[in-house]
């Protein structure tokens, strides 16, 4: 019998793709979310009872030692973007890493990823990037083998940064340049993610910290900027300084704090005070034996919805910049 995954968060954008490619490797495996509800189509992604999703949150420990029964591995991929009433960093990032480490380990899983961000560091000025940092330490010391995978911006078909921005490039005339658009960043695609993450369980020799960019490093203007030349729109591109950010972002929190999702806080303008690259002091993607895939190469697969005509537009109307 195939051995047995168990995914925390694996219904998510990050979360599905490891389980697709787990399901390619011939895993078995056990989803577990907070709401299984949402993670209906999950199954149909392996053979039949291949894939099984259970209900489990990672703040409340008997749920995650049942999801980690007989698991020899585990992924932990829960992580929020914003802080509600119903979940806090502190929750999400620390407390219940510190749940899954732990139970992995009285479980006997051979490995455990934990998936955080680059950036995670204990002196950030962001809430996020603090909680991340401060998630790696419990999970290291919960158990000193785990792997810890800290990417930059993940893209893909239904990830929340260039799909937002394209939308809002439907809508909008402008497209806002907060910090006046020079912060890097290295987006890296989902499927990479997945591919190393199945490489990692199935090693027997794992680093102890990966960064993970992809091959590009870009700027926010230039990110914009291959957002509306995928789009074949003309927008203006707008600086935002810094201190007009965190006015937006105040009415951001507002929404967060009502459980609205906002479309800015305070917190994500710190955490763009800083660049979001590798530092190439940990190994990344190559070291796995994983070739990064280019913005180029994926974005044209689903930001074509986003085109005037659609997916047959035709490439006419993207040289010409329609409007």
């Amino acid at each position: 019998m195939a051995d047995l995954a168990t995914i925390f968060g694996g219904s998510g954008f990050v979360g599905a793709q490891i389980v697709r490619a787990l399901s390619r490797s011939g895993w078995r495996i056990r989803v577990a979310v907070r709401r299984p509800e949402r993670g209906y189509k999950l199954p149909l992604l392996g053979d039949v009872g291949q894939i099984q999703v259970v209900r489990a949150d990672v703040r409340d420990r008997a749920s995650v030692r049942a999801a980690l029964e007989q698991a020899s591995v585990c992924v932990n991929c829960v992580g929020i973007l914003f802080a509600s009433p119903r979940q806090s960093f502190q929750g999400a990032h620390v407390d219940g890493a510190a749940v899954v480490a732990e139970e992995a380990k009285a479980a006997g899983a051979r490995a455990l990823v934990h998936l955080s961000a680059l950036g995670a560091d204990p002196a950030s000025p962001s809430a996020y990037a603090r909680t991340k940092a401060a998630g790696e330490a419990a999970v290291r010391s919960a158990l000193a083998e785990a792997v810890v995978l800290r990417p930059s911006i993940v893209f893909g078909a239904e990830d929340s940064f260039f799909n937002r921005f394209a939308s809002m490039a439907m809508m909008s005339p402008a497209l806002p340049l907060i910090g006046g658009g020079a912060t890097r960043f290295q987006p890296v695609f989902v499927g990479d993610i997945a591919r190393a993450v199945v490489t990692l369980l199935e090693s027997e020799q794992r680093p102890p910290l990966l960064e993970v960019g992809g091959p590009a490093t870009l700027s926010f203007r230039e990110l914009m900027e291959l957002v509306l030349r995928q789009i074949g729109r003309r927008r203006l591109l707008v600086p935002v300084s810094f201190g007009a950010a965190m006015a937006l972002g105040a009415a951001g929190d507002i929404l967060a704090a009502l459980a609205l999702p906002p479309p800015l806080t305070t917190d994500q303008v710190r955490l763009l005070r800083a660049d979001n690259v590798v530092s190439g002091l940990a190994p990344g993607l190559e070291a796995l034996g994983v070739t990064p895939t280019t913005l180029e190469a994926i974005l044209p697969t689903y930001l074509w919805r986003y085109r005037r005509g659609g997916q047959y537009a035709g490439g006419g109307a993207l040289r010409a910049g329609a409007r």
